[in-house]
């Protein structure tokens, strides 16, 4: 199968894919807040209307569809991670398209922190890429540090989808101030770990309900203990302890849903994406990013896709660590 020229996901037929992303110094959850796509399958269990997230339109429910779409293209904000230097070879000019065939999908939400970012995002893709394909997709909007959203979410897709299948937690933070206070550390840790923790453990009732459920923790080799403690390692001294001390959490984390998830089937791992041109740290961010030699982030994308597509199966959930983009995993 071709590889994905987009950063989001859910490039998945007949299943329930929530993508949680976030904007650039807050959180935004399911399906790409940038502009993602997720291919949900219609299965509405309940004859009353859901309780939907504020401003949230209806979401199609018998929508036609023509021959095989072309995914969009868009890149995936997450935070940077890994070193450049050791990926030369898997690199990729930034204009570089490779769209990915698939057969007709179903509706699918894609919500960001902010409806009216959300919209614009959609809007945008549909101007540059084939409408053809973004008209069954309905924009909400969620935040997944707010406990209200996320019980209306769950109440959203379980009264339209009835079921989960795969959940990529890519919700990020990275606070640039001094930590004198507890209101930052708080405001990293409500979105990097408490956020993933609650959402997750909310859908668990959906996520059972599939034959295959599949999470997804989006982290970073920042938060590699081993990594930090290497004298070897070339970013060892990279600053951000908030930041390392979130995804060190989320990690964890992500171990522990590996072993508790075991008993109904659900598999869960940890995915480091590499260090890629985002706006995670603000427009100055992306332009130090883009000079220093930072990657794509359509290629965080494509390994995401395999991953889902069943294509490293054996390294994202059974060996243990950080699942790496380049292949393998990075030590915990």
């Amino acid at each position: 199968m071709p590889a994905m020229p987009m950063a989001p996901l859910c490039s998945f037929r007949l299943m329930t894919c929530l993508y949680i992303t976030s904007s650039v110094f807050r959180t935004e959850l399911s399906c790409n807040s940038s502009a993602s796509s997720v291919q949900s399958q219609t299965l509405s269990t309940q004859t009353s209307p859901p309780q939907l997230p504020s401003t949230c339109p209806p979401l199609p429910t018998r929508p036609s569809f023509s021959s095989p779409v072309r995914l969009p293209h868009h890149p995936m904000p997450h935070p940077f991670t890994n070193p450049p230097h050791r990926r030369q070879q898997r690199h990729r000019p930034r204009n570089h398209h490779r769209p990915l065939q698939i057969l007709p999908l179903l509706p699918s939400p894609l919500s960001s922190r902010s409806f009216q970012k959300g919209q614009a995002a959609l809007s945008k893709i549909q101007a540059d890429h084939s409408p053809a394909l973004l008209s069954p997709i309905t924009p909400i909007e969620v935040d997944v540090t707010s406990t209200s959203t996320i019980e209306a979410t769950k109440t959203y897709l379980e009264s339209t989808f009835s079921r989960l299948d795969i959940l990529i937690q890519n919700a990020g933070i990275i606070v640039h101030h001094p930590c004198t206070t507890l209101q930052n550390l708080r405001l990293t840790f409500e979105t990097n770990v408490f956020g993933p923790r609650v959402l997750t453990e909310t859908l668990v009732p959906l996520l059972q309900k599939s034959t295959n459920p599949r999470v997804i923790y989006v982290s970073s080799e920042q938060g590699s203990i081993t990594l930090r403690l290497d004298l070897e390692y070339p970013w060892r001294d990279v600053p951000g302890a908030e930041y390392r001390m979130s995804k060190a959490a989320l990690n964890m984390l992500a171990a522990c849903d590996r072993y508790g998830f075991r008993s109904w089937g659900g598999k869960v791992t940890s995915f480091n994406p590499g260090w890629c041109v985002t706006n995670l740290t603000g427009e100055e961010g992306r332009v130090m990013r883009e000079r220093g030699g930072a990657r794509s982030a359509e290629d965080p994308a494509r390994a995401l896709v395999e991953v889902v597509n069943g294509k490293r199966d054996k390294e994202a959930w059974e060996k243990s660590g950080i699942l790496d983009l380049d292949g393998g995993v990075r030590p915990w």
